[in-house]
């Protein structure tokens, strides 16, 4: 699953991780949209931007947690900017390196 705000990025993640094998069941790019996907959907793994347009993704990484799904975090800004809960979870920062995202998901997945 993609969480990103900014389409050319998320078409971009898209392809980045097909290529590496994944099969992405839904991008969204707002709060909503995300919980409703990570609701009706099952997935392994989730790449979260760590905003979208105005709205803080704490809620959509609370559930990802409680449904006990992996995740990173893809974004412009630095760790400051994640929610405080979540800081510990891997972080890439934007604009980043294909392989290192293929690299940084599947370590999450374990």
């Amino acid at each position: 699953m993609i969480v990103e705000d900014e389409l050319l990025i998320a078409m971009m993640l898209e392809e980045i991780l097909q290529d590496a094998g994944a099969t992405i069941v839904g991008m969204a790019g707002c709060v909503a949209d995300a919980l409703a996907l990570i609701s009706r959907e099952d997935f392994d793994a989730a790449v979260l931007d760590a905003r979208l347009d105005d709205e803080r993704v704490t809620a959509i990484a609370d559930a990802l947690e409680a449904g006990a799904k992996p995740f990173v975090f893809h974004s412009g800004y630095g760790p400051e900017h994640l929610p405080s809960r979540h800081r510990h979870r891997p972080l890439l920062r934007k604009p980043s390196n294909p392989a290192a995202i293929v690299r940084m998901l599947y370590a999450a997945i374990g």
